[in-house]
């Protein structure tokens, strides 16, 4: 048999060679720090056989692409680990996740967060010892029987559930067997540095009605500096939670009696009513004409969309004459009878609609999180009725606006094309032109993609914006959809210059998401301090005595003319403590007013972070605060 490497040269092996073989046939050294393989582009364990003529890569110890097995080998000196502490613990699965692993245990105790540290030291000292990983096949009943014999209820279950015709294997490393598929490391040796960095609840296989687990989440990197790195970003993420920081700058609140849905405070309304502003300018700059739709249809506006046979479960419903009703879960259907309630011509396309629309979807409490993940938020949203032939220019101008929102916040961001699935409507022709557009578009603006073969939706291709935020965290928020079918579904038509009737193509394009989710991560990114023209108080006047506070509430008047946001801190506090609790308010500029800025008609600046400006005339902070506003500077 043979495989190919990556230079295209060809490995010729014997039959039944394993990755590891394939390794030690190019070089013992390489042998020894192979921690997995990838067989035609799939990560494999080291210790499975090849198939022939498959395309081989090598996978090291080190490697970004090693650290799932790095990982999923330290869940199982994890659960090692419990069983020596925790007689009679259950032990389920621990996969390798996102930047970590996870354990599921049922302990017969509940245990804390201090136990965690009993749990790493107890690790610690079971990889004092190097202890190999070893791989082995057994029969169904041999592994039914070994795990009834250990009392393990979730394991036989496992086993009983697995395809009659798939192979079963154990992992062995020190006094530790587990079912498991792999891939593993070779030996613990790699395993050096890992932290266990929390406990949550689950349920065995996610359902309500089951057992009630522990969840152990861990982490682990290939060195030290990596994981210091890490979890320095935990802690960094957990400064910035805007579900912390929300409520304690006075933006927003949850409450119970509406789960899911925000309650924005005053200051949290000025901030997205500044942002929802720029967006309604920038549209209608750009030919977009805004309309307001109803938050709640008829059900047949939904069957006749299709979301009614699809989506019913995620949307709210309601009787109202006898009659099913449902509240909206996105406006597109709605934008459809619009642009069907009169006739139309090639002559009025493109026609772009935008709308700021109210929407809820019946998200499961699980999901909910803070303004990320809520049941009722205000989608950025519009739309586009098209031309065939305006699908290019068009497509350019949605990245061009997209583009210059992304640039104004300062966020780098990526792209994603994703084409025509196995299962799609409309002929392709029309979708080769489509995917064509999208291309041409991406590449006319001159920014990174990557393409997503056959990850489209069924109705057109579409591309995805990720946000990169301070934390080099990606958020999806953007989405420009080409649709074949829903002007279809509502039998949408214009008369062409040709005098015949034809059908539209549809642009959904939302650049933010929703307001409520890009509030959410503008929060996160900038750490609570927001650029002065989205800051609920722009200024904040510091009388230094009583006999101040009336030349301050001057100045506050002036910048108020001058169309910025301030107030007056007229308490009796020492100075120092206002400008501290100002900080920490997040507020962008202090003036401080005193005996000595009263008689000159002055003010002393403070920009937030502790930099002093030294003494202005209001005049002129008055100047260069409302230019940074106009130009909607991200730093002063």
């Amino acid at each position: 048999m043979h495989v190919t490497l990556p230079d295209g040269k060809q490995l010729d092996l014997p039959d039944g060679a394993t990755g590891l073989d394939a390794a030690t046939a190019i070089g013992p050294r390489l042998a020894m720090a192979t921690a997995a393989v990838k067989v035609d582009g799939t990560l494999q364990d080291l210790r499975l056989p090849l198939p022939n003529g498959a395309r081989l890569e090598i996978v090291r110890v080190g490697d970004a692409e090693a650290l799932p097995v790095l990982r999923h080998s330290t869940a199982h000196v994890l659960a090692e680990a419990a069983r020596h502490l925790y007689p009679g613990v259950k032990i389920t699965i621990g996969p390798p996740i996102d930047n970590g692993f996870y354990y599921d245990f049922l302990f017969a105790e509940p245990i804390s967060e201090d136990d965690l540290v009993r749990l790493e030291d107890e690790m610690r000292r079971i990889l004092k010892t190097e202890h190999a990983y070893t791989r082995a096949e057994v029969s169904r009943d041999a592994a039914r029987e070994r795990f009834v014999a250990e009392q393990e209820p979730f394991k036989v279950e496992l086993i009983d559930d697995l395809p009659a015709d798939e192979a079963i294997t154990f992992y062995t490393q020190d006094d530790f067997t587990d079912l498991c598929r792999g891939p593993h490391l070779q030996s613990t040796k790699p395993i050096k540095a890992f932290r266990l960095t929390s406990l949550a609840g689950s349920y065995w296989r996610g359902d309500a009605t089951r057992p009630q687990l522990t969840r152990v989440y861990g982490t682990a990197f290939w060195s030290q500096a990596e994981l210091d790195e890490h979890l320095h970003r935990i802690e960094e993420a957990k400064r910035r939670d805007h579900r912390r920081l929300g409520p304690q700058l006075g933006l927003f609140q949850f409450h119970d009696e509406s789960p899911g849905a925000p309650f924005w405070l005053p200051d949290g309304l000025t901030v997205w009513n500044e942002l929802y502003g720029h967006w309604r300018r920038e549209n209608r700059r750009r030919g977009y004409r805004e309309v307001r739709t109803p938050i709640m249809y008829d059900a047949s506006l939904w069957k006749t969309s299709g979301h009614w046979d699809k989506y019913r479960e995620n949307m709210y419903t309601l009787q109202v004459d006898d009659q099913d009703y449902a509240l909206k879960p996105m406006n597109c259907p709605a934008h459809c009878l619009i642009f069907g309630s009169e006739r139309r011509s090639y002559r009025d396309l493109p026609l772009r609609m935008n709308e700021a629309g109210l929407c809820h979807r019946n998200e499961m409490q699980g999901v909910l999180h803070g303004l990320m993940r809520v049941r009722s938020f205000t989608q950025d949203d519009a739309h586009l009725f098209i031309t065939p032939d305006q699908i290019l220019d068009e497509v350019i101008g949605v990245m061009d606006f997209a583009t210059s929102l992304y640039e104004l916040f300062e966020m780098e961001f990526r792209l994603e094309l994703s084409t025509r699935p196995p299962v799609r409507v409309g002929d392709d022709a029309i979708w080769d032109r489509a995917e064509q557009a999208l291309q041409t578009a991406l590449e006319k603006r001159g920014v990174p993609f990557v393409v997503n073969e056959g990850d489209g939706a069924f109705y057109g291709p579409k591309i995805d914006a990720h946000l990169i935020d301070a934390l080099g965290r990606s958020w999806q928020c953007g989405t420009f959809q080409l649709d074949f079918n829903l002007p279809e579904r509502f039998d949408l038509a214009y008369t062409g210059a040709d005098d015949h009737e034809h059908r539209p193509v549809m642009i959904h394009r939302a650049m933010l998401g929703s307001f409520e989710r890009f509030i959410g991560i503008l929060i996160e990114h900038y750490a609570g301090d927001l650029p002065l023209w989205l800051a609920p108080t722009q200024a904040l006047v510091l009388p230094i005595a009583d006999r101040h506070v009336a030349n301050a509430e001057q100045a506050a008047a002036a910048l108020e003319d001058a169309g910025l946001r301030s107030g007056v801190d007229r308490r009796t506090e020492s100075i120092g403590k206002k400008i501290a609790e100002a900080e920490a308010r997040k507020v962008p500029v202090m003036l401080v007013v005193g005996d000595r800025e009263a008689e000159q008609g002055t003010v002393s600046v403070r920009r937030r972070g502790r930099r002093d400006l030294g003494s202005q005339p209001l005049a002129e902070v008055v100047g260069w605060m409302t230019e940074e506003m106009r130009a909607k500077k991200v730093a002063g």
